[in-house]
């Protein structure tokens, strides 16, 4: 964690390794999580309950969906907000392939499929763009 540059290195696929970036308003709350917690896991999320394991792919995903629940939010996953995310920084205007990079996408055909384009925003860019 570089809470300075707001970034962290994460594993993804294939235990490959990227750097991600978090906002002003994370660090804060990463700073108070790390506050409570009373173990020496290097692990960013660990378990609630003592060894305090890192925390894996199902265990984010129960927290995450359970979360969404308690929201009354159905079809919560750490994918939605993913997606959602590369979608939000394509249509502020963010070029497709810094946005690849961000989700570590090695092919650009996989961030394409993967971010939903808002059509509002293809009118405005034809306006701007074509005529």
């Amino acid at each position: 964690m570089n809470f300075q540059e707001r970034s962290c290195v994460v594993l993804g696929k294939g235990n490959t390794e990227r750097e991600v970036y978090f906002s002003a308003k994370s660090k804060m709350y990463i700073e108070k999580y790390l506050e409570t917690r009373t173990d020496d896991n290097e692990a960013l999320f660990v378990s609630l309950i003592k060894p305090y394991n890192r925390l894996g792919i199902s265990g984010i995903e129960i927290i995450i969906r359970n979360l969404g629940k308690e929201a009354n939010i159905n079809k919560v996953h750490p994918h939605k907000f993913r997606r959602t995310m590369a979608t939000m920084a394509i249509d502020k205007g963010m070029p497709i392939e810094q946005v690849q990079k961000l989700l570590g996408h090695i092919k650009i055909d996989t961030t394409m499929e993967y971010a939903m384009v808002n059509q509002n925003n293809v009118r405005n860019s034809h306006r701007k763009y074509i005529t």
